[in-house]
């Protein structure tokens, strides 16, 4: 069956954003599977539109989607979750590494995040970003964000093939498309029966991550006894004495 992951590819040597200019070619009729690739981003984001650095050697790629958005079977809520957990079996199956998803979107190696999701949502155009720190001296990234990411460079002690890493991603999204439009998707995540802390913007809590619903949000057991279902915030892995 032919792959509809990367059916056609758009690639630039900079721009602002992948995400950004995927969802404008979206728009003008670009073909589900299309795949815009950029050896760096200006202006790359995470979530809540915080910067992601973004330079040469690394991975920065958006894929245009268009599943049917009303589908109780492939909640779109899910995607970032099903991305991070292609990016976390692509990365175990080449290298051998125990990378894994961190809700809601988080690729980590150990505790250190090596690769983020952005999912934009727009009528019905739908964009995934996918960062990955590849080929990334770790020293050449801002203090700040070497406090909590890896790169592949870091980890393996040596560059990789980008193009045998994104051939491996794009065969390995594009089974999991299929499935998530079936409603059986695999996640896994980390997250669960861990103990948390989550930072919204209303309030803070810390409890025992449960489960994932069908929606992709979060069941949180509170230390104060009660049930929360998350649907957005900041993950903290907690060690069993840390607040």
């Amino acid at each position: 069956m032919k792959h509809l992951i990367g059916r056609k590819i758009e690639y630039f040597t900079e721009v602002d954003s992948t995400n950004d200019v995927a969802k404008k070619l979206a728009k003008d009729g670009a073909c589900e599977g299309t795949v815009v690739i950029a050896d760096m981003q200006k202006r790359g984001r995470g979530r809540f539109g915080r910067s992601w650095s973004s330079p040469s050697g690394g991975i920065w790629l958006s894929v245009i989607l268009r599943p049917e958005i009303g589908s109780e079977r492939a909640p779109i809520s899910l995607l970032p979750l099903i991305a991070g957990s292609v990016v976390a079996s692509t990365l175990n199956g080449l290298y051998g590494l125990n990378a894994h998803v961190k809700w809601p979107n988080d690729v980590l190696i150990g505790e250190k995040k090596v690769s983020g999701i952005l999912t934009e949502i727009d009528a019905n155009e739908i964009v995934v970003g996918i960062g990955i720190n590849a080929n990334i001296d770790l020293n050449t990234l801002p203090a700040e964000v070497r406090k909590t990411a890896t790169t592949l460079k870091t980890e393996l002690k040596k560059e990789v093939s980008k193009t045998a890493l994104i051939n491996r991603l794009f065969s390995e999204l594009d089974d999991m498309y299929n499935r998530f439009k079936e409603g059986n998707a695999i996640i896994n995540c980390s997250t669960i029966k861990k103990r948390v802390k989550i930072l919204t913007k209303e309030r803070e809590l810390i409890g025992i991550a449960k489960e994932i619903d069908e929606t992709g949000a979060l069941i949180l057991h509170t230390e104060d006894g009660s049930v929360e279902r998350i649907i957005s915030g900041d993950c903290i892995h907690l060690s069993a004495g840390a607040q």
